[in-house]
């Protein structure tokens, strides 16, 4: 049994239906191209169009998180560097990103290598390992003033990792390691500093109370005598057999 022509007319027009039938997601937009010519930006929802007559683009505006690949730098001060980067971008204007550049990630990923090598390039090594704040929002300012007339809007630009040679590593070892020795003299000498201080306080207080000294030499004999394997051959100062000396005296005058 073959086709009537009418099966074969309900046939061509349902799938002439079906193809006309486009279907965007929440975070998706249609850029709409009519014989060439651009139409209007759809929304989300169920959409339709001429079949071999309208062109549906479709862009997603969610925010895209690219890895920009490590970049060779020469710093200001002449140390060669590798520099990569991630860059976090969305677009907030589908038909300019659609009409006004070839293809907005490739363009979007060749200006953020250029950019980073430029910014890079203009620091000095110290300055570009201390001072990453500003040097990634320096980027984020020059990558969002190049990506905006394609509709692309630059959130931030992080950098990842700064790569050194290992004989630029290891002569900031060594620095940082003079480094740590000179902190640690300037604290020992400090502190050497402060115990004499209050060594000669003590001395002047010693000095102006006699009575102190003697204290301090009884607390030292019984620190000593703690240890009760030890012998210990100590001279007697003759101030303090003085009270018994005189007490002697006077009974025997008795």
């Amino acid at each position: 049994m073959g086709f009537t022509p009418i099966a074969i007319a309900v046939f061509l027009l349902l799938a002439l239906l079906f193809s006309s039938v486009r279907v965007l997601a929440e975070w998706e937009r249609g850029v709409l191209f009519r014989l060439g010519r651009f139409q209007v930006v759809k929304g989300a929802g169920i959409r339709i169009v001429i079949p071999g007559i309208d062109q549906l683009i479709r862009v997603s505006l969610r925010e895209v998180v690219m890895d920009v690949p490590p970049q060779d730098v020469i710093t200001r001060d002449n140390v060669s560097v590798k520099v990569n980067a991630v860059l976090y971008f969305r677009v907030v204007h589908p038909d300019h990103a659609i009409i006004k550049v070839e293809n907005f990630m490739y363009a979007t990923s060749q200006l953020a290598q250029t950019t980073l090598r430029s910014v890079c390039g203009q620091c000095e090594l110290d300055h570009l390992l201390a001072d990453r704040e500003r040097i990634n929002h320096q980027l984020q300012s020059e990558l969002d003033r190049g990506t905006d007339p394609w509709g692309v809007k630059v959130r931030a630009v992080e950098i990842k990792h700064i790569d050194l040679p290992q004989e630029m590593q290891r002569a900031m070892a060594k620095q940082a390691e003079a480094e740590r020795e000179r902190r640690a003299k300037v604290i020992h000498a400090q502190g050497e500093f402060e115990a004499s201080q209050r060594l000669r306080e003590a001395s002047d207080v010693m000095v102006q109370s006699p009575y102190t000294l003697q204290l301090r030499y009884l607390q030292t004999l019984s620190e000593i005598a703690v240890e009760h394997n030890s012998t210990i051959l100590f001279p007697m100062p003759m101030d303090l057999l003085a009270p018994l000396v005189d007490a002697a005296r006077n009974n025997a005058k008795s």
